[in-house]
C-alpha cells in the first residue's frame, strides 16, 4: 500500500504488507522486503536492497549501493553516502552524472539500529545487532553487537558479555 503523494518506480519490487507513508520516493529497480514501514519523505535510490521487517523513519536518504538486511531500525534523517569524493563537474567542467560515479557499497547487517541524524559513509559494514547512537558519523566498519557514537563514531560498549 502506498500514497498517491509518493513517487514509486514501476521497476521497484515492494514486498507484502509493506507500508509507505506520504511523499516517499523510490527510484529505479529497488527491492523492499515484506512487512517494512517506510516513513514520510524517505528517498530510496535505484539498486537499493532492503530486507524484511525494516523500519525507516522519516526524512531518510538511502542511496544506490546500500543494502539493508532484515529487522533493521533506521531513525529519522539518516543519510547514507556512496561516493567518498563527490564532484559536480570533471576536470574539463563537464557535469558529472550518476553514470560517471563509481558507487562504493555499504552493508547494514541484521538487527542493526541507527539513531536519528546519523551519517553513514560509504564502503563500510555495520555488523549484526550493532547500535549507532543518534547524530553519529560512521566512517569505518562496526563490529557485531557493538554500540558506537560520536563524530567520528567510536566504540562505547560491546553488547555481548564475556564468559569468565
Amino acid at each position: 500500500m502506498h500514497s498517491k503523494l509518493s513517487r514509486i518506480s514501476e521497476k521497484a519490487e515492494i514486498g507484502k504488507n509493506t507500508k509507505l507513508y506520504d511523499y516517499v520516493n523510490i527510484y529505479g529497480h529497488s527491492i523492499i522486503g515484506d512487512e517494512c514501514v517506510i516513513g514520510a519523505f524517505v528517498e530510496v535510490q535505484p539498486g537499493v536492497k532492503i530486507g524484511n521487517r525494516v523500519k525507516i523513519s522519516s526524512h531518510t536518504y538511502i542511496c544506490t549501493g546500500v543494502e539493508i538486511e532484515d529487522d533493521v531500525f533506521i531513525g529519522h534523517g539518516v543519510m547514507f553516502t556512496n561516493d567518498k569524493f563527490p564532484k559536480a563537474v570533471d576536470e574539463n567542467g563537464k557535469p558529472i552524472t550518476a553514470a560517471d560515479t563509481k558507487v562504493i557499497p555499504t552493508l547494514i547487517k541484521r538487527k542493526v539500529a541507527i539513531g536519528s541524524g546519523s551519517s553513514i559513509i560509504c564502503g563500510i559494514t555495520i555488523g549484526e545487532g550493532a547500535l549507532v547512537g543518534a547524530g553519529s558519523v560512521v566512517t569505518t566498519d562496526v563490529k557485531p553487537n557493538t554500540i558506537v557514537a560520536g563524530n567520528p563514531a567510536k566504540v562505547l560498549k560491546n553488547l555481548i558479555k564475556k564468559r569468565r
